[in-house]
């Protein structure tokens, strides 16, 4: 088929969502499983702190303002927390959505902004009342909500963090050696969402090893250099480490590094193994180093600054994706609304060398190209992919997609068969995949430019996953308004991708969502991740809190169910990580 002619992209979504966690209402912690209730994790209680539970007044009430009591006040300050912050900022500046301050809300109006809310619009403001995600009533209160002042939300220091932090397990208390038979390097860590949880599934066996408690809406699992510790971080910024090695994996420490958040990675290189953790939070905008074995705080950094371009100050800069460098003792780490990508250099905290790369503005996720060498990640507003040397620190290439915002999660590496070594990403506002030539020894004349566009299956993909020992390009669609889509996946055949710009590859459709089972709810299919051998691919289908889900696995090699994981468990599982890809950066 013609690439352009056939079929039109759809732009939906854009300024939706670019984090899993918008589509599905939040929820307390579900009780604890009776069988985990006498272990190591017991000691550990949760932490399910937005900002919607911080006791505010009222700002900036004027007399013509609509009346808004106390209660509602605060209860608008949650659901703007949970479905809104993500996208518009928590001091409504904007990001990936367009900003909401006062000045621009009371302008439009009460009738303009609860049709707005009520119906979202073709550019990607999702349809909260039609969609049932929020009742009449929750739109006339954010319709309210809007037209005054946003709440400042508290700052979040050294003492706030010492208060949260706890060793659960002394590390002199720990295994000295692995006391369990988990296969770790096979080992899943499986976001259960509302559940404010993981699950450890064995990628053997498909039993689950372990169900532990975290922060709410965990955003990513990352693995020590070691391969020992897992450490995850939710939503409302509590980090969990789990030690691999006990009889029953458990949180032996855990701090609060902020109010909102989504990024934890740990030191890599050599020497410097399992030496540092390090957090970012979106609220306040900062990233905190910690000790990598007990998360004890030793060095907050603020991301506040100007704007790379404009030199204009923000308040609000969000330390999105942290990658650890395969190359120096550094920390790569993107802030969002500066447009900077920071190579921190962890040897010496007292005396903290930064290099700042000016970049692309709404920097969100990205990974490494094969080599490990090159970072690439997503200026997502921008349509750009920014690409920066970690051997030599510096910006290599700022790329437009060609689609519209691009969210790669790490995105995908692969060999293609014209083009040579590339790497993937796909968009959250149209069906688009683009891939970029990241080989500038042997392909100079592809590297860091666009080589091919080709469609999908749908729009709203969140990842796109392939593996060095497959021959599949993986892509899913969750964030699609189209049920049918959403429930999917597409399926390229790398060998078979062409050189002809003009024509797109052909993908297969796998009915993940049937394949699971479930007839109640609309259950999205999301991120694709394999096991450590590259010969299984998983999937979560994510339902309702309420409804069920499940896991399902799909053969690599002939495409075929092998098998479907349900337990009462699993409740709202989204993302997924398998201990060996993660730990050595394999996308």
């Amino acid at each position: 088929m013609t690439r352009r002619a056939t079929r039109a992209r759809t732009l939906l979504w854009t300024s939706a969502a670019l984090a899993l966690g918008l589509m599905v209402a939040p929820a307390q912690a579900q009780d604890k499983p009776k069988e985990h209730a006498d272990g190591p994790a017991a000691a550990y209680e949760p932490s399910m702190t937005t900002l919607g539970q911080l006791k505010v007044e009222i700002p900036g009430r004027k007399p013509d303002d609509p009346v808004m009591t106390q209660e509602e006040f605060q209860k608008a300050t949650q659901i703007y927390f949970e479905r809104c912050a993500g996208c518009h900022g928590v001091l409504r500046k904007g990001a990936t959505g367009k900003p909401l301050t006062t000045d621009i809300t009371r302008e439009n109006g009460y009738d303009y902004l609860h049709s707005f809310i009520t119906y979202g619009s073709p550019a990607g403001m999702p349809n909260w009342g039609t969609s049932g995600e929020l009742s009449e009533a929750d739109v006339d209160l954010m319709a309210r909500y809007l037209l005054l002042e946003p709440p400042a939300p508290p700052e979040w220091g050294m003492p706030e963090m010492k208060a949260s932090w706890q060793v659960l397990v002394k590390p002199e208390d720990r295994p000295k050696q692995k006391e369990n038979d988990i296969d770790i390097e096979n080992l899943m860590s499986v976001t259960l969402r509302d559940a404010g949880q993981i699950a450890l599934i064995d990628g053997g066996t498909y039993d689950i090893r372990a169900v532990i408690d975290t922060g709410y809406a965990v955003h990513i699992s990352r693995i020590s250099a070691s391969g020992r510790y897992l450490f995850v971080i939710g939503r409302d910024g509590l980090v969990n480490m789990i030690d691999l090695w006990m009889k029953e994996p458990a949180s032996v420490a855990q701090i609060k590094i902020g109010i909102e958040a989504r990024s934890v990675e740990t030191s890599k290189f050599e020497g410097w193994e399992d030496k540092l953790a390090i957090a970012g939070a979106y609220w306040p905008p900062q990233y905190v180093i910690m000790d990598g074995e007990t998360l004890e705080p030793l060095k907050i950094v603020s991301t506040r600054g100007n704007i790379y371009d404009e030199q204009v100050y923000h308040p609000e800069p969000r330390v999105a994706s942290i990658l650890a460098s395969h190359y120096k003792p550094e920390f790569i780490v993107n802030v969002k609304e500066t447009g900077k990508i920071l190579f921190v250099d962890y040897t010496d905290l007292k005396n903290l060398k930064t290099v700042e790369i000016e970049a692309e503005r709404f920097l969100h996720d990205g990974g490494f190209d094969s080599t490990h060498r090159y970072f690439l990640v997503a200026a997502n507003q921008r349509g750009k992919i920014a690409v920066v040397d970690t051997k030599e620190d510096k910006l290599t290439a700022l790329i437009e997609t060609g689609g519209q915002t691009p969210h790669p999660g790490r995105g995908a590496n692969f060999t293609h068969p014209v083009y040579g070594p590339v790497w993937a990403t796909s968009h959250l506002g149209d069906e688009s995949v683009a891939l970029i030539g990241t080989d500038p020894e042997g392909h100079p004349d592809q590297a860091w430019k666009i080589v091919d566009n080709f469609f999908a299956l749908g729009g709203g993909s969140l990842f796109i996953k392939t593996h060095p020992n497959s021959t599949h390009l993986y892509v899913d669609a969750p964030l699609n308004p189209d049920a049918e889509v959403s429930a999917n996946v597409a399926v390229f055949d790398i060998p078979a991708m062409g050189g002809d710009p003009a024509v797109d590859p052909e993908f297969r459709t796998l009915p993940i969502g049937e394949w699971a089972g479930i007839a109640d709810g609309q259950p999205r299919v999301v991120q694709p991740e394999f096991n450590k051998e590259g010969t299984e691919v998983w999937f979560s289908v994510w339902n309702a809190k309420d409804k069920e889900s499940a896991i399902v696995v799909v053969d690599d090699k002939t495409l075929e169910l092998k098998q479907v994981i349900k337990d009462p468990r699993l409740i709202t599982p989204t993302g997924k990580f398998n201990v060996l890809n993660t730990q050595k950066d394999i996308y």
